[in-house]
């Protein structure tokens, strides 16, 4: 699917008509404004729930969890860290730059404190990650699948961390926007914004992988080297993931210094080891919660089979498969994984197809009963135990 709004069209690199400009632009309207309506619907219900606890929705979104640790960093910068009884440590190292790096620019040019700064970025990125998944959506199934997808993401269950001064809408903004241009050709856009992923959470990983393997996959079958341009573009894609490794390796004094961070707050990649012995202490234990914690794998690898099925771009494929592997995959702080995996927003191409084609009442309602339930669980869950 290619039309003149296409960024990646060869007509759109000379000049384009003001009215075909207008129709790019209302292109995502409908997609847009479904996904603010149910994350507006989110925050609506969290605040009403939050008011009957006597909490505060506000200091829910941004002053707990990693919030608060991004905060930090915005404040004064990297060199925090708490001392646990067992003698660990864990250090703000931990956290990626790029959006406390925003918040404390957004701070300073603002009267918005760092937190609130955070939560602006977040609510602006997530609209900005919508607008893309809608246009992938487009491309590879029609405006409706495309409307379908954006809604989709906005209703998942942990939905509600888009809404958060987290990291997770940013990174899948850039990510979402670094995949777009790879599916229309534009090399230097995508290596830049798979840098500014790499700044943004450990994972940035898969969008370099993706930028990289995609392009070596187009050069083999157009049987060509390199132009300028994706040449440039390969070069940009590692630039932020590898300069934060190696700033907190020369920091550190070590070359694994980041490794040795994340080891400290009990992260690391075990292949699933740990993961399988939860889920197998929860079988034996409250038997229902580890019937829900397979069910929950079996459905994401599931929905990246039908994607596979589906022939999704090897882009797509390649950056879910790595965000998939890495969420599922790593120890430490199980509770996560839901959050981790918002970003893999490719498994969620194939339902959006499949609900493009049913009748647009019946579409609606499936949407609708997601985004009330993904209202709910996400305000029970910020006032329970919410995102470590």
């Amino acid at each position: 699917m290619t039309d003149l709004a296409d960024p990646g069209h060869p007509s759109t690199r000379g000049g384009v008509s003001p009215d075909v400009r207008a129709k790019a632009w209302r292109r995502p309207a409908a997609a847009l404004l479904a996904y603010a309506g149910v994350r507006a619907l989110g925050l609506a219900v969290l605040a009403l729930w939050s008011a009957v606890r006597g909490a505060d929705a506000h200091t829910l979104l941004t002053a707990r969890w990693d919030s608060l640790w991004y905060t930090r960093i915005a404040e004064g910068w990297y060199g925090y860290q708490v001392r646990l009884p067992d003698g660990g440590v864990h250090s703000d190292l931990a956290f990626f730059p790029l959006l406390p790096g925003l918040e404390r620019g957004l701070a300073e040019a603002s009267p918005l404190s760092a937190a609130d700064a955070g939560l602006l970025v977040s609510w602006i990125a997530s609209l900005t990650a919508a607008w893309a998944l809608y246009l992938i959506g487009e491309r590879l199934h029609g405006r409706r699948a495309g409307i379908c997808l954006a809604v989709l993401w906005a209703a998942l269950p942990v939905g509600v961390v888009q809404s958060m001064a987290y990291s997770e809408s940013l990174f899948t903004a850039l990510a979402a926007w670094a995949l777009w241009s790879v599916l229309t050709g534009r090399w230097v856009w995508a290596g830049t914004l798979a840098a500014l992923a790499g700044l943004t959470r450990p994972v940035g990983a898969a969008v370099v992988a993706a930028v990289w393997i995609a392009a070596l996959l187009t050069l083999r079958r157009e049987r060509r080297g390199p132009d300028r341009r994706m040449a440039a573009g390969l070069l940009l894609a590692p630039l932020g993931w590898c300069g934060y490794f190696v700033w907190v390796g020369v920091r550190t004094g070590s070359v694994t210094g980041y490794l040795d961070v994340q080891g400290q707050w009990g992260n690391g990649f075990d292949g699933g080891r740990a993961f399988a012995v939860f889920i197998w202490q929860n079988l034996t234990g409250t038997v229902v919660g580890g019937i829900g914690l397979l069910a929950g794998v079996a459905l994401v690898i599931w929905l990246y089979v039908l994607a596979v099925r589906q022939r999704q771009p090897p882009a797509l494929l390649v950056y879910a498969g790595i965000v998939v592997t890495l969420a599922l995959c790593a120890k430490g702080y199980f509770g996560s994984k839901p959050r981790l995996l918002l970003p893999a927003f490719p498994l969620l191409v194939p339902p959006a197809a499949w609900l493009a084609r049913r009748r647009t009442a019946h579409a609606a309602v499936l949407l609708g009963t997601l985004a009330a339930g993904s209202a709910v669980y996400g305000a029970w869950w910020l006032n329970g135990s919410g995102p470590p």
